[in-house]
């Protein structure tokens, strides 16, 4: 996929020696654009190399700010887009600072850690004119618009489904040293590996009416959620003694699987180029906003303050 967008789209980045950070980096050169500066505290982002060898790279946010402003002020290179790939828990700020350079900002989910966090990022929105996009890249998956599409001929029906929902992605001991094992910094277990399948189900079956949840360890969380046209069981482990054993004698450390009415929803391919084509969508205007990031955000902070 080449050259979606013209003229060249000047892009920043935010938390460059992330795990998610090269999916952003290959987005921003497969629609045709370049990256004009990275930001990471850790100086092991050798991966920039692969892909936009010239960058600018800093470790220290104030002076990639002042990058920023530099060239905002020049008005050569200016940054279009700010893409943030940091820790749940600096979403917000990264935001702000986008916005405040007068760059849209596309960030990984969660969008932010509370859903009134949403709102006052929108009255940021509105006073600077900028938009802030969030990555939601399972709505652009082939076999869940499939399943979308089934549901939306089935309204009529004012049907009911039952979906059983199993994300199990092994982890090792170093996910409880970093930030992603700290709940405030995370969000904890279901923000953390789980908002983008609950922004799915909404997506597809209607807000929540019921949010109960029934197990919530550092390591695994199970729960009950109330749709408006499903039922959903749903457990998600990072531990894996969690596996089923089919998966562990396939030498597997990841299993994902939603069954709809009892039918298993296929759709474990397919994932290589969504923040692909996540970028060409915003890029062409028909990103997803602030907005639509709020039921997720709602359910995963009801999960993290229940009380057990």
């Amino acid at each position: 996929m080449t050259n979606i967008t013209e003229p060249l789209v000047n892009f920043a980045l935010i938390g460059a020696a992330g795990y998610i950070a090269p999916r952003h980096m290959r987005a921003i050169k497969e629609t045709g654009n370049t990256l004009i500066a990275a930001l990471d505290p850790f100086d092991s982002v050798g991966i920039i190399d692969s892909f936009f060898p010239d960058a600018q790279f800093f470790t220290e946010p104030e002076r990639f700010d002042r990058h920023l402003d530099k060239l905002r002020r020049k008005g050569e290179q200016k940054v279009d887009y700010v893409s943030i790939c940091s820790p749940n828990y600096l979403h917000d700020a990264h935001i702000r600072m986008a916005l405040r350079n007068d760059s849209h900002a596309i960030c990984e989910k969660p969008l932010v850690l509370n859903p009134w966090n949403i709102d006052a990022l929108q009255e940021i929105e509105k006073e600077t004119g900028k938009h802030i996009y969030t990555i939601l890249q399972l709505r652009h998956h082939p076999a869940i618009i499939e399943l979308k599409e089934k549901v939306e001929q089935a309204k009529s029906q004012q049907k009911i489904y039952d979906i059983n929902l199993q994300y199990i992605t092994s982890r090792g001991a170093w996910y409880h040293h970093s930030w992603k094992g700290k709940k405030e910094k995370s969000g904890g277990i279901a923000t953390n590996i789980g908002i983008h399948f609950f922004d799915m189900l909404t997506w597809i079956f209607g807000d929540c009416t019921e949010n109960t949840v029934e197990k919530y360890e550092a390591d695994h969380a199970a729960g009950k959620l109330i749709l408006k046209n499903a039922r959903v069981n749903w457990f998600m482990s990072i531990n894996s003694n969690h596996l089923p054993n089919g998966a562990k004698a396939a030498g597997k450390t990841t299993y994902r699987s939603i069954t709809v009415d009892g039918e298993e929803i296929e759709f474990s391919g397919g994932f290589t180029d969504l923040h692909t084509q996540s970028y060409a969508h915003i890029l062409n205007g028909e990103g997803f906003g602030i907005e639509e990031a709020r039921a997720s955000i709602q359910i995963v902070h009801d999960i993290r303050n229940s009380q057990q």
